[in-house]
């Protein structure tokens, strides 16, 4: 079937009868050969009356093709005038035959004609087709051509972020063909008409730089060359994941081109807090934000609400732990002016340090750990200096000099009513054997106090699990192998004579996990056990049910931690490891759960001190240790027999600290170390110091029904509900501060029509708010109204809040009001 045939056959499908008139008579022999079954062929020639009765009296059913060599005549001398009105005309041109393969009427010739190349190609026409709908207006059908030159979807916006992509790679294969194509003006047209961009040599370069110059503009606040609807559309392609490279690419182009840096040192940056569509804006607020806040001029709500606005911005993910950094670092410097480091007894200083002093270890840890992964070590450089000697001068070293004077004035290692760490397995595991329940244990070595209360916090957020944390005071010295020995069952421990330091447990060897799951098994009668973390989670479901049900009592041994902070090598990464196994022991703790065990203890061994600067001659006790026979030097401790007490020591012997024997113990005060060749001197444990000493006891349950709820946000209305100007600002206030267990709400905001038409930019708002103070929730949020807008003029329109519903793209409304659009004429005018 040729193409005249196939175009006659489209046509039939939507009339009964078609006139053909061949201008040039040139096609006669093709309509004598055509057979088109079901069609009746006539041939015109001054037959036009009789025909007329034929095909409207005779036969009103059947199909017929009427053919004239010819011209059409003119409507005064055309007998058939009607019938062609009223049914199809068909041309037998190239522009005649694309608009018969497209179901395309004759009204549409002034649109294909004038853009022959684009419909060259039968791929092109295909595609053109697919996106053809009945109703379509010609600006929607040259929309659809610009949209299948560009390869995107039939809608401006999304031709524009095609264009711009392409731009971004240094390409430009789809804007030639767009001018080829004779789509160019048109194109033009579409953006002067949307974003109000005009110029004399338009260009989608042009075009991009004008509206990176706009957005800038009208997110200050300044006049523009271009409409808000392009600052809406700029906003809505900077968070588009699939364009997120082309943008950062010209965004990083046109900061240059347009001088952004010059002009970012005129101005505040704090003023800055909302713009994010350069980088370079992210560095000034940052630069600006760090030297506020060593300078101690930013407070740190200030400093808090200005993070949290970067935090929804487009850069933040680059400079998130920057940020966090600088964060911390203020809340840090505001935490130690405020502490009252008084010390009046063991007692009340563990008390003291588990509910405020540790806060500050926490803050530094935070800080450093953020600072270091920030890799902005020239922008956090004078920070670190003043967190760091704030930290050792005003907080670690006064507070351990003030703890020190009591422990020099004990003459046993006891904090009553603080349990000690010996206690720990008849206090805490035997209460549950008691009561006829199993329980799990996880030693974490070296998880310290203020490190078992963050786990504390990242537990209670998981649904269904509740936990609560206790201290307990460590065993001096304060080492792994005493440590882990002192929360196994037993009547009595011992230094080992090996000379390691090694600690018997009931004369039996603790030493590894093997010799621990010994001592278990014995104390329990064959209903205890150990396992290694790293073994633990790689049994399969059914191996980890059977380890919980064939024993009352599970010790899991975690080593993280420790086994960073105890190597020169990776001491400096202390903080991250910490990070990681505070990750690893939610793991631990769900993998347990999910093998039936519901009652879970996590603790640890001993604490640690880290400074994160290089230490000088200070820092290191001032004496060295001497005695008849030494038999275990560490940084932190001395072990041996006939030790010599010094000022530099506090000297115990076995017995003061609840062991058995005639070892005796030095430990440096406060937190001075020894000097021991190869070893690190930054993260170091062994003393008495608070951070060595007190240990976190965290009690885990898990609950069987759900504990977690999401913070409830309501919309303040202002005074009035008309909204009369092209933007509008609203005020959103979560109801309850953040807690572990009520969470952030995410929603989207935007303003739609009745219909559903969205006439705002939208804005994705995360309310994790968690001030006490109600005024502190509020959130304040500005709406830039689209031409669409101008639409529903003197109508109601929806401020709608919408949540994703979860694992789905989709979203369902949280909450919504109504607001009537009155923008008078004067609105339209930007002076």
């Amino acid at each position: 079937m040729n193409q005249v045939q196939q175009s006659l056959a489209k046509l039939f499908e939507r009339h009964r009868i078609i006139l053909w008139y061949d201008t040039k008579q040139e096609l006669h022999a093709e309509f004598d050969a055509l057979t088109l079954p079901g069609v009746e062929k006539i041939v015109l020639d001054n037959n036009q009356f009789g025909v007329k009765f034929t095909i409207l009296r005779q036969y009103p059913h059947r199909k017929f093709l009427l053919y004239q060599a010819g011209p059409q005549p003119a409507d005064l001398d055309n007998w058939l005038l009607d019938v062609e009105l009223a049914h199809g005309l068909f041309r037998a041109d190239q522009t005649a035959l694309w608009l018969v393969e497209l179901g395309l009427g004759q009204e549409f010739v002034d649109v294909v004609a004038p853009h022959a190349e684009f419909f060259q190609s039968a791929s092109r026409r295909a595609a053109l087709k697919g996106l053809l709908k009945p109703d379509d207006t010609p600006r929607q059908v040259r929309l659809k051509l610009l949209a299948v030159a560009a390869g995107a979807d039939p809608r401006l916006d999304d031709i524009v972020e095609m264009l711009l992509a392409e731009l971004a790679a240094g390409k430009d294969a789809k804007m030639k063909l767009i001018a080829r194509c004779g789509l160019d003006t048109f194109l033009w047209e579409q953006l002067e008409r949307a974003y109000g961009y005009a110029s004399s040599s338009p260009s989608i370069r042009d075009f991009a730089i004008t509206l990176f110059k706009a957005g800038y503009a009208l997110a200050l606040g300044e006049p523009a060359a271009l409409a808000s609807d392009a600052l809406v559309f700029l906003k809505r392609w900077k968070d588009s994941l699939r364009h997120q490279e082309a943008f950062e690419t010209l965004s990083g182009e046109y900061a240059k081109l347009l001088k952004i840096e010059q002009d970012l040192q005129h101005r505040d940056y704090s003023t800055l807090a909302e713009l994010d569509l350069f980088e370079l804006i992210d560095r000034k607020v940052l630069s600006g934000l760090a030297r506020g806040v060593a300078d101690r001029t930013v407070a740190a709500s200030a400093c808090a609400q200005i993070v949290r606005a970067r935090r929804q911005g487009h850069w933040f993910g680059r400079y998130r732990d920057a940020y966090e950094a600088v964060d911390v670092a203020v809340h840090f410097f505001d935490l130690v002016s405020k502490l009252d480091l008084t010390v009046r007894s063991l007692a009340e200083g563990v008390r003291q340090y588990c509910q405020t002093w540790y806060l500050a270890d926490q803050l530094y840890r935070h800080f450093v750990y953020h600072a270091r992964s920030s890799g902005q070590m020239t922008l956090l450089g004078k920070l670190l200096d003043q967190v760091e000697n704030l930290y050792t001068n005003n907080y670690l070293l006064p507070l351990n000099d003030r703890w020190q004077s009591f422990v020099d004035g004990s003459s046993r290692w006891d904090a009553a009513p603080i349990l000690g760490q010996q206690a720990f397995f008849a206090e805490f595991v035997r209460t549950f054997l008691r009561r006829g329940n199993k329980v799990s244990v996880i030693i974490s070595d070296a998880l310290r106090y203020e490190a078992g209360e963050e786990l504390l916090r990242l537990i209670r957020q998981e649904d269904r699990y509740d936990a609560e944390i206790a201290p307990l005071l460590a065993t001096l010295p304060s080492y792994t192998q005493l440590g882990m020995a002192a929360l196994l069952p037993h009547d009595e421990l011992a230094f080992s004579d090996d000379g390691a330091g090694s600690v018997l447990v009931d004369g039996l060897s603790s030493q590894g996990t093997e010799n621990r799951k010994a001592i278990l098994e014995k104390a329990l009668a064959g209903r205890g056990t150990a396992i290694k973390a790293e073994a633990l989670l790689a049994l399969s479901r059914d191996e980890s049910r059977a380890l919980i049900r064939d024993s009352d009592v599970v010790y899991v041994y975690h080593n993280r931690i420790d086994a960073a902070g105890d190597k020169l090598e990776s001491e400096d990464k202390v903080f991250e490891a910490v990070a990681a196994a505070l990750d690893e022991l939610v793991k631990i703790v769900k993998k347990l759960t999910n093998a039936n065990a519901n009652n879970l203890i996590v603790t640890a061994d001993h604490g640690f001190i880290y400074q994160q600067r290089t230490l000088d001659e200070s820092d290191f006790a001032s004496q060295e240790p001497s005695g008849a026979r030494i038999t275990v030097k560490n940084r932190r401790f001395v072990l041996g027999t006939g030790l010599s007490p010094t000022s530099s020591f506090k000297h115990f012997r076995a017995a003061d600290v609840g062991l058995a024997g005639e070892t005796e113990i030095l430990l440096p005060k406060s937190i001075n170390r020894l000097r021991v060749k190869g070893a690190g001197s930054r993260y170091v444990h062994g003393g008495a110091a608070l951070q060595e000493v007190v240990v976190p006891v965290v009690s885990i349950n898990k609950k069987r029904q759900s504990d977690l709820s999401n913070v409830e946000v309501d919309i303040l209305r202002g005074s009035s509900s008309i909204i009369s100007t092209g933007q509008v600002s609203v005020a959103f206030y979560q109801v309850e501060p953040v807690t572990e267990k009520v969470q952030p709400r995410m929603l989207r905001a935007g303003i739609y029509t009745e219909a559903g038409v969205l006439v705002s930019d939208q804005h994705e708002l995360t309310f994790d708010f968690t001030a006490e103070n109600g005024r502190e929730r509020e959130l304040r949020v500005q709406f830039v109204l689209t031409r669409q807008a101008e639409a529903a003029n003197n109508q109601e329109v929806i401020l709608r809040l919408e949540e994703r519903v979860p694992d789905t793209t989709y979203y369902r409304e949280y909450k919504a009001i109504r607001y009537t659009l009155r923008r008078s004429f004067t609105s339209d005018f930007d002076f």
